[in-house]
């Protein structure tokens, strides 16, 4: 059987170092605990310090959750994350016309990447599904 593994927990893990600002619970999928990390401070660092231990279970859980293809997740998370506001991530996915937008205009002035950061892993799912099926 094909495992779907669409996320990495290397990459998890990296994102963790910086996930009193819910980076990793983004790159996971979970954009409303990730906001409530960024805006506590990954609920004052507990539950920062909790979720090294449930980085395994979050990885699972992404697999199972989104779409493997041409497009990888950990890629387009790793350009969001460091250059989001030159449209890097959404040029790699094949959007040229945001990517650029988001080039000119910083992220679309910081909320398109605010954005993408609630629903990059569906837009790769659906990107991939798109691939996968034409």
């Amino acid at each position: 059987m094909h495992r779907n593994d669409t996320h990495r927990k290397s990459i998890g893990y990296i994102l963790w170092i910086f996930g009193f600002i819910g980076a990793h619970r983004f790159y996971y999928g979970k954009p409303i605990s990730g906001t409530l990390y960024f805006f506590t401070l990954g609920l004052l660092g507990i539950g920062w310090i909790v979720d090294f231990f449930l980085i395994p279970s979050m990885d699972e859980e992404a697999d199972l959750r989104y779409f493997s293809g041409d497009i990888d997740y950990s890629l387009a998370f790793i350009f969001l994350t460091f250059l989001g506001i030159f449209g890097v991530h959404r040029m790699y996915m094949g959007k040229w016309i945001s990517g650029l937008l988001y080039l000119v205009t910083g992220g679309v002035f910081g909320i398109g990447v605010l954005y993408d950061f609630w629903t990059l892993n569906d837009q790769v799912s659906v990107r991939n599904r798109r691939i996968a099926y034409t």
